[in-house]
Order: C-alpha cells, then sequence, then structure tokens
C-alpha cells in the first residue's frame, strides 16, 4: 500500500509552510526515515526558467526552505540544484528567490553543469543517460516538483521533474529522438527510476492551469503532498484535478512499470480529507492524448488530431527563445519577414515536442487543437 499525505497550506508565509512540512513528513514516518546523519542529499526543485516566484513556474522559496531545514534537522548534508533549458541554473535561482534561501542557510549549488554517462540495466526502453555530476555525488535526491499543466506530457509533476537532471542542451537530443509522448514518458520514467529520490514534497499551494508549464494562470490548490511513490502522488493529483490518471502517459506507464501504483484501493491517503481539495473545473486537457508520430499515412492522420503550437501574434515580443529551443534542424519554428515580426512554424517538420511553447518568456505560444479532433473525437477540459 502506497502512503500519500495531502497538507492544507493557504499561503507560502514561512512559518505556515514550515508547519505544514513538519506535519507532512510526520506523517510518513519523518524526514529521518529517509536520511541518515551525514547523508549527501540533493534537493531537486523545479527550476524550469529565471521567473519570480509569484509565477507559479518553479517551487516556490518558502517550500524549499522547509524541506532543506527539516532534513538538515536530521543530520543531512544538504546541497541543491536544477539545469534549467535555457538560462544557466545561478540565474534561475536567484529570479525564482531559491538562491537567497540557499545563501542563508548555506546549502551549496550542486554540479548541474558537467554530465557524467551513466548505465542503467533496469531501464525498460532507455539504459544510457548522460546525467548531472550532481545525482552521483550525492546518496540521496529529495524531489521538489511543483503543480503544473505540460503541453507534451498533459501535467507535469513527481516523474516530469526529473528531467532536471539532464544537462541543459542534452535534452533536446531525447525530444528528437523520443516524438511520441508515450515513449518520451517511458524515458522520464527509465530516468525516474536511476536517479530514484526518496521522497516527493509537490508544491501545490499554488499551481499553474492552462497553458502551462510557463504560460499558464496561476490557480490557488492551498495544498503541500507527500510520498516515496511518484505514481500514487500523480495520480492522486490527477484525481483531484478531475483527470482521469490513465490519461497522463507517466502515470499509466509507471504504473504498468512497476514504478508505483495509480489504483485508488492500492494508495492510502493520510493527512487532511482529499474533498477539501478537489477542483473539478482546473483548466487542463482532459481528453485521452494523442501521441504525435511521424511516419506515413499515420503522420498525415496524426496532423488533423494532435495539437500544433501556435504563436498569437500581439502578445510576441520576438525574443527568439521559442528558436533558440527548437531541437529539430533545420529548425521548425524560424523567423520569417525579418526579426521585427513573429517567428513562424512549419508543421511539416514540427516534431510536436512543445518546447516552444513550453519556454515562451511571454506566454505567446499556445496549443491549438485541430477542428477534426475538436469536432469528432472532442477536447475536454
Amino acid at each position: 500500500m502506497s502512503q500519500v499525505a495531502i497538507i492544507g497550506c493557504k499561503s507560502y508565509e514561512v512559518n505556515e509552510v514550515r508547519e505544514a512540512v513538519t506535519r507532512g513528513l510526520g506523517l510518513l514516518g519523518g524526514a529521518e526515515r529517509f536520511v541518515k546523519p551525514g547523508q549527501k542529499l540533493l534537493l531537486k526543485p523545479n527550476l524550469l526558467a529565471a521567473d519570480p516566484p509569484e509565477k507559479c513556474v518553479t517551487t516556490h522559496p518558502a517550500v524549499f526552505r522547509a524541506v532543506a531545514e527539516s532534513f538538515r534537522a536530521a543530520g543531512a548534508l544538504l546541497s541543491y540544484g536544477d539545469s534549467p533549458a535555457l538560462v544557466n541554473m545561478e540565474a534561475a535561482a536567484k529570479k525564482s528567490g531559491l538562491q537567497a534561501v540557499a545563501k542563508e542557510l548555506q546549502l551549496p549549488a550542486a554540479d548541474f553543469k558537467s554530465a557524467v554517462e551513466v548505465f542503467h540495466e533496469q531501464g525498460i526502453q532507455n539504459k544510457k543517460f548522460f546525467v548531472a555530476k550532481a545525482v552521483l555525488d550525492n546518496d540521496i535526491v529529495v524531489s521538489l516538483p511543483k503543480l503544473k499543466t505540460h503541453g507534451l506530457e498533459k501535467y507535469t509533476g513527481c516523474v516530469k521533474n526529473q528531467f532536471g537532471c539532464i544537462p541543459g542542451v542534452r535534452k533536446g537530443e531525447y525530444h528528437i529522438k523520443l516524438t511520441n509522448a508515450n515513449n518520451f514518458a517511458q524515458m522520464l520514467l527509465d530516468l525516474n527510476s536511476f536517479v530514484k529520490p526518496a521522497l516527493y514534497v509537490m508544491d501545490g499551494i499554488q499551481a499553474m492551469e492552462g497553458n502551462g508549464p510557463r504560460g499558464g494562470k496561476v490557480r490557488k490548490m492551498n495544498m503541500l503532498l507527500f510520498s516515496n511513490d511518484p505514481i500514487a502522488l500523480d495520480a492522486t493529483v490527477c484525481r483531484l484535478i478531475n483527470v482521469n490518471p490513465e490519461y497522463v502517459p507517466t502515470v499509466k506507464l509507471g504504473h504498468k512499470a512497476g514504478a508505483g501504483t495509480y489504483l485508488a484501493k492500492e494508495i492510502l491517503l493520510v493527512g487532511d480529507d482529499i474533498d477539501n481539495f478537489r477542483q473539478d473545473d482546473f483548466d487542463i486537457d482532459r481528453s485521452e492524448l494523442k501521441p504525435f508520430n511521424r511516419k506515413g499515412m499515420v503522420s498525415f492522420m496524426n496532423n488533423w488530431l494532435v495539437p500544433k503550437p501556435y504563436i498569437i501574434a500581439e502578445k510576441c515580443k520576438a525574443c527568439g527563445q521559442c528558436i533558440s529551443i527548437c531541437p529539430t534542424q533545420p529548425k521548425s519554428v524560424n523567423w520569417k519577414g525579418g526579426k521585427k515580426r513573429p517567428p513562424a512554424h512549419n508543421y511539416a517538420t514540427c516534431i510536436r515536442c512543445y518546447c516552444c511553447q513550453e519556454l515562451c518568456p511571454e506566454s505567446a505560444i499556445e496549443l491549438k487543437f485541430p477542428l477534426v479532433r475538436r469536432l469528432f473525437v472532442g477536447k475536454s477540459r
């Protein structure tokens, strides 16, 4: 039986968060259950981009602080880090407020720049990775995901958070090789089973709905969630926001692979009543995922079913970040008519990785569901 603790927390006020974290950890056996004195522990927050905490893109510094304090009190030797896609970790940590907390607590930044080749025999699909040296330098990893929507995988949570253990530009290689959302999800699960966080503490005090994981809207959820089973925690969040867990690839495939369970009967919920936190109108695509496939007739049909990224001209500031992050060669989004005008997509080569949508700093790229799908397949939010 997997345990998931749900703890109400209505604000990021430091003492309120500290109390919620202490209570949540206590229900799972305390920080001492997961670390022994003197062990090196890596805190892995979500630092997708250099955005301030009020934008709800990154793990909030109050949550980061409270978890760090709890594990330090248990005798752990702490460091922290992540590998954002477009900026260095220092820039993201500074803008998000995590760097200031780390400096106050004297937590060193771990090495997320150096890539180390590792072999993972237990991997189902991917048996080799280049991971951040920080993962190998530490005895234990504690993952601090942020509750957000995601263009490719529908939802980003516990499992997706470990993609930040792949140093910067190497992330694009996986998008090129694994254009199908299910294959990409299996890679995430293989990576997660290598990194193997001992615990997941999800920041759901404020979540991101709609055009996530960077350009969506802030949604108050008033909760923190704790578990050592990432599939159970992510499945619990799915039920809270009225999404079928089987429609989230990392959840469905993770359950199949034995990485955890999404079955409600196999999950013991502790802490506060789950019904206090249900938000059935949370803005997220609730339809069954239609993975993109680039081959033959399947590709032709996919163009009529799979959402396309599109640029909202009036929001675009022509910064070019979507072009920089596009992993295809030649670029599937590029300048058209000069750099003073919005870029344009070439859907014939676009692999639907949604990297451009994920990292647009102006929320100017959204996913457009084809008319055929809207009419005949449906798109439920």
